[in-house]
């Protein structure tokens, strides 16, 4: 198979409570229900129950997880062609929060087994904020574990949270064990870890789509947040435009006057933010995510037609630490 072009996969969208539909009004997407609200895209998912499929740039119907059992070097290149996950080692999403999510947390690899989920470090890029949405991340100065406790008694969770009001642009690292939750008004491109553990702590009384209570995890919460997070700050992007940079991915935020996408033998994962350009005759616009196989050549990488003001992140996977015995 020839590894020429990028690859683009069919978006799986996913209903929620919190959801709404600036996925078709910012995107141009097609929606599968008119009337649903649509809080979640997974654009590149290689979970069991969410299959990403690709739709142009290679084999059509070909599954993401066939990609990287089957096609590990000439997709995802030599570097990761020992790492030890057998699937894709993210997941990346776009969330359309038009009313707020519950303040939840991800479990930390230390008690995720344990309490049989999985661990998820995460990040937030902001593509949208509308004026007063906030994010909530760690805890307020000197809250301590047992005052979350008594909290959660009283219902008065969100008084402890640390909150920041973002704008379109900021960006938020969330380890997994710090505690958050989205507000309203925000647009989000959300690049995690392969897992879709989430514990609720606490979901403001409100009923899910089937108008019962949504459950709540609050042992398995208490023993996943990290009381010592206190207040966190935004990312501060560096000269090279790196934003994130930790063990599970590598995330930069790139202006229009990039000439191309990485370089022969790399793999990295493009989301558009604004605007758009055309690479191998591909189209690529705000909202798009596409994987650039490793097999692209240098000048098969280059860029085209660049709108005036496009920005987008590059997503890259650092390769395995390989202990030898």
């Amino acid at each position: 198979m020839i590894w020429n072009r990028p690859l683009r996969f069919a978006p799986i969208y996913q209903t929620r409570v919190w959801g709404g539909r600036n996925l078709e009004v910012l995107f141009g997407r097609s929606l599968p229900d008119a009337e649903q609200p649509y809080g979640e895209s997974w654009e590149i998912s290689d979970r069991p129950e969410a299959q990403s499929i690709v739709t142009d740039g290679g084999e059509l119907g070909m599954s993401l997880n066939e990609l990287w059992q089957q096609h590990r070097v000439p997709v995802f290149g030599s570097a990761l062609e020992l790492h030890p996950s057998d699937r894709f080692p993210l997941l990346m999403k776009i969330l359309d929060a038009c009313d707020d999510l519950s303040i939840q947390v991800h479990p930390p690899a230390s008690v995720a087994q344990e309490l049989g989920g999985e661990s998820k470090t995460e990040m937030w890029f902001i593509t949208q904020a509308q004026e007063g949405a906030r994010l909530y991340a760690g805890l307020r100065a000197g809250v301590t574990r047992q005052q979350f406790k008594d909290s959660l008694l009283q219902g008065t969770v969100a008084d402890l949270m640390h909150s920041m009001e973002p704008v379109a642009g900021d960006c938020l690292f969330l380890p997994s064990g710090r505690v958050h939750a989205i507000g309203a008004g925000l647009v989000i491109f959300e690049i995690q870890q392969n897992s879709d553990t989430t514990y609720r702590v606490f979901d403001w009384n409100r009923t899910g789509l089937d108008g019962k209570p949504r459950a709540l995890h609050i042992e398995e919460s208490m023993r996943s947040i990290d009381f010592q997070d206190h207040e966190p700050e935004m990312q501060i992007p560096q000269a090279n435009g790196a934003l994130v940079s930790c063990e599970d991915f590598h995330v930069s935020h790139v202006f229009g006057d990039a000439e191309k996408l990485g370089h022969s033998g790399e793999n990295l994962t493009v989301a558009v933010v604004e605007g758009g350009f055309t690479i191998q005759g591909m189209e690529l616009k705000a909202g798009d995510f596409a994987v650039i196989p490793a097999a692209l050549k240098n000048d098969e990488r280059q860029l085209s037609r660049v709108a005036h003001g496009s920005q987008w992140l590059e997503i890259r996977i650092p390769p395995p630490i390989i202990i030898s015995e």
